[in-house]
């Protein structure tokens, strides 16, 4: 008796688009993701469903909301589909000791791209040298945020018009805000910017993005002096001082209040200035300054969409 088993036709092989860190964005790719999700925004693509029968596997070890209501709500929007391990350090096998190289493995045979959140430092890089699809990192513990990062830079670009000779302050929880340091390295890539670093001295920027800012030769100043510094800023970027990336809360209770943006300071931003904020926040931004048109942190999150509609169709629909 023949086999009657056959082997499926070989399929072309395209490289695989993984979006583990900022080093993967450079201006070109930059723009040209900005773009599209403006693309997306304004409703020239939204007929188009790009990602119709394609799979997206959000597995997060940590918490979120806007990163990942926003990954999955891009993902419908595009025509896919989504599964979901919203706490898979207890809901997965994570909990029974599987490895995360193992799970990615697994996890890669059943969809079409996989964004990851880890506590790890590294993890979305591990994930993605071992990933038969696309891996783009949520956010990796005290490491990077890529995508955040792109959406920071698709908010300044509507807010003021550009993205280049801006004054940039950000300020609160350098050292260990994933956030903050990926925006650093974007926004080193277009000409003319100042960073001014606004942080106490137990929370300033790692040496490794320090390094890499002095390496692109970017303008950057580095203060313990909020107050002072905000006078003359095109965006202040205010972050949450994150008490679950400390060793001790007596040490998060010392500076959890060190930065606090009121209506009162607010009154030295520049008028033609804009507050954002990562979210969520606690203490470190008064409701009251809600109000100010300047702030521009729930417009922010609300480009996230558009931003990771536009991730997901780069890394998906090649």
């Amino acid at each position: 008796m023949r086999d009657t088993l056959t082997a499926p036709p070989a399929r072309t092989q395209v490289p695989i688009r993984h979006l583990a860190g900022p080093d993967a964005l450079d201006r070109a790719l930059i723009e040209q993701l900005l773009e599209r999700a403006a693309s997306f925004e304004h409703g020239s693509e939204m007929k188009a469903a790009p990602l119709l029968g394609r799979l997206l596997a959000t597995v997060f070890y940590e918490p979120s909301t806007r990163t990942r209501f926003s990954f999955e709500a891009a993902m419908h929007r595009l025509g896919g589909q989504v599964l979901s391990a919203e706490n898979a350090s207890r809901a997965s096998s994570a909990a029974k000791g599987e490895s995360l190289e193992d799970a990615i493995q697994v996890i890669g045979g059943y969809a079409d791209a996989i964004v990851l959140r880890h506590p790890d430092v590294g993890a979305a890089e591990r994930a993605a040298r071992v990933a038969p699809v696309a891996v783009i990192n949520a956010g990796d513990g005290r490491g990077h945020h890529p995508t955040q990062a792109l959406l920071d830079l698709y908010t300044i670009k509507k807010e003021l018009g550009r993205l280049d000779h801006l004054r940039v302050g950000l300020a609160g929880d350098l050292r260990n805000g994933r956030t903050v340091r990926s925006l650093a390295l974007l926004l080193s890539r277009f000409p003319g910017n100042e960073l001014v670093l606004i942080s106490p001295r137990a929370l300033r920027m790692g040496e490794d993005v320090i390094g890499a800012l002095n390496q692109a030769q970017q303008g950057m100043q580095e203060t313990s002096d909020l107050g002072g510094a905000i006078a003359d800023l095109d965006v202040l970027y205010q972050t949450r001082i994150q008490a679950e990336r400390f060793e001790s809360p007596e040490e998060y209770e010392r500076l959890r209040s060190v930065y606090v943006v009121s209506a009162e300071l607010m009154r030295r931003l520049p008028e033609h200035a804009i507050l954002m904020h990562p979210l969520p926040r606690r203490e470190e931004i008064d409701p009251l300054v809600d109000a100010d048109p300047r702030a521009a942190y729930f417009r922010q999150a609300r480009n996230g969409l558009w931003v990771r509609m536009a991730v997901l169709d780069w890394a998906v629909a090649h």
